[in-house]
């Protein structure tokens, strides 16, 4: 791959970004479980969400009883616009002529009809599977049953040991995405002059210690950025390997995952991992949603919501500094304190990274290189897939319970271990804190 120059025509650009119905990657998207919003999003006396995914307007709500219900956003009768629909009778009822329907999309009633009137019985709002998970509501808008949840260590941990958050971002999902595939960024993108007290480290990333060391992440990025990356193939998706050596008895080990199609798995500190989905709203915008897993005690649900929230704003998870305020970028704060002079929040400098790249970035234009193996390894899983999904035939990650219950993990590693024999000490890292977590004393390394 030395000197590797992108070869991307606008036409595979737009091949690999646009994801409206009929799209080929939304064809391929709409075979996955996809983050709809969160589960507090619903709490409180009115649980109706207006909810845009993949270029589709839907309307989200729980029923009286407690039922999640996912419809098309507008009125079957003469399209009016179901987000502002009353919760009552069962179901959610339009506030124009008092059409009510259940969660499946079933009419229940025509109040305003004829006494005797049918027509009720022949009407059907579209309706899309949605189901909860651990803090999450994922939503399926594909043909036909949706697929398994693979058994990720961020499904399996019980309530008290995952947090979940979002962030809107405006640009398009890929390249949100491809910013979490390049382990060389974080060197420059992340780099503070100044290590951080490790009291003040929880719930943040890279600012932790690496484990079996004394050396916070924000030392390790700063003074070895050139990292060694290795990529390999695995049944979920991708497996990064970043290897900063140290000295010749020691070599720093990060490693990071791909999970196809839309996620990574990294590792926020020792004790947690995130999970997080980049998820399209519309071909220029996306909502990144992020769980975090605590592998020791219970997450401090309070602290981390309440350190997000500095930065969004609600109801709709908006980002407080932005293009429209230069990320709040400081000339001061760039030569003294932070590479970027964007404060000390890493999704504040994502954004930038990747909204300055354009809605949608023109890849025709790009100069790949080494650090990029994983992003170029990523495109070919992708492409590969958009033709499967096109040609009718199942992709990579499509899982049915028996290949879900086969998808564990998947490990990630933070650590300064010997240089010659970096390879078996992450994975006993990995295992011990796998083995010792309260959750999952038997899962296996993935």
């Amino acid at each position: 791959m030395e000197g590797l120059v992108a070869m991307m025509s606008a036409a595979q650009n737009d091949l690999i970004t646009r994801i409206g119905p009929g799209a080929p990657a939304g064809t391929l998207l709409r075979h996955y479980w996809q983050p709809a919003a969160l589960a507090v999003e619903l709490e409180g006396d009115r649980p109706i969400r207006p909810v845009k995914l993949l270029g589709q307007d839907f309307v989200l709500f729980r029923d009286e009883n407690g039922k999640l219900g996912m419809l098309d956003r507008d009125c079957p009768h003469r399209g009016a616009d179901l987000a502002f629909g009353r919760l009552e009778d069962g179901g959610l009822r339009c506030p124009f002529h008092g059409w009510l329907f259940d969660v499946a999309g079933t009419c229940l009633e025509t109040p305003a009809e004829p006494a005797g009137s049918r027509l009720c019985e022949r009407i059907r709002q579209a309706s899309y599977p949605v189901v909860e998970r651990s803090g999450i509501i994922f939503a399926y808008l594909g043909k036909g049953e949706p697929p398994a949840f693979p058994e990720l260590d961020c499904f399996i941990a019980p309530d008290s040991h995952v947090f979940a958050f979002k962030g809107l971002i405006d640009c398009n999902w890929l390249q949100a995405l491809e910013v979490g595939i390049d382990p060389a960024h974080a060197s420059f993108l992340h780099r503070f002059f100044e290590d951080g007290e490790q009291d003040e480290a929880y719930g943040r990333q890279f600012r932790a210690t690496s484990a079996d060391s004394d050396m916070p992440m924000t030392r390790v990025l700063r003074e070895f950025p050139c990292p060694e990356i290795r990529v390999e193939t695995t049944d979920y998706g991708l497996q990064l390997i970043a290897l900063r050596q140290i000295d010749d008895a020691s070599t720093h080990v990060r490693v990071t995952n791909v999970l196809f199609p839309q996620a990574f798995v990294i590792p926020l500190s020792g004790e947690m991992t995130i999970t997080q989905w980049h998820v399209p709203i519309d071909d220029t915008s996306c909502y990144w949603y992020a769980i975090f897993t605590s592998f020791t005690g219970p997450m401090n649900k309070e602290q981390m919501r309440a350190q997000r929230l500095e930065l969004y704003t609600l109801p709709d998870y908006r980002p407080r500094v932005g293009r429209f305020n230069d990320y709040g970028f400081d000339p001061y704060e760039q030569h003294n304190r932070t590479y970027t002079g964007m404060g000390e929040d890493i999704n504040v400098h994502d954004q930038w990274a990747i909204e300055s790249q354009g809605p949608i970035q023109d890849r025709t234009r790009e100069h790949l290189g080494q650090t990029d193996k994983g992003i170029v390894a990523y495109r070919r899983l992708l492409v590969a897939a958009i033709e499967q999904a096109t040609n009718g035939l199942t992709p990579k990650m499509v899982l049915d319970p028996a290949q879900a219950a086969q998808i564990q993990g998947p490990s990630t590693m933070d650590g300064v271990g010997p240089s010659g024999e970096w390879e078996p000490y992450w994975r006993a890292v990995d295992q011990e804190r796998r083995t010792s977590a309260p959750w999952a004393p038997k899962r296996k390394t993935a």
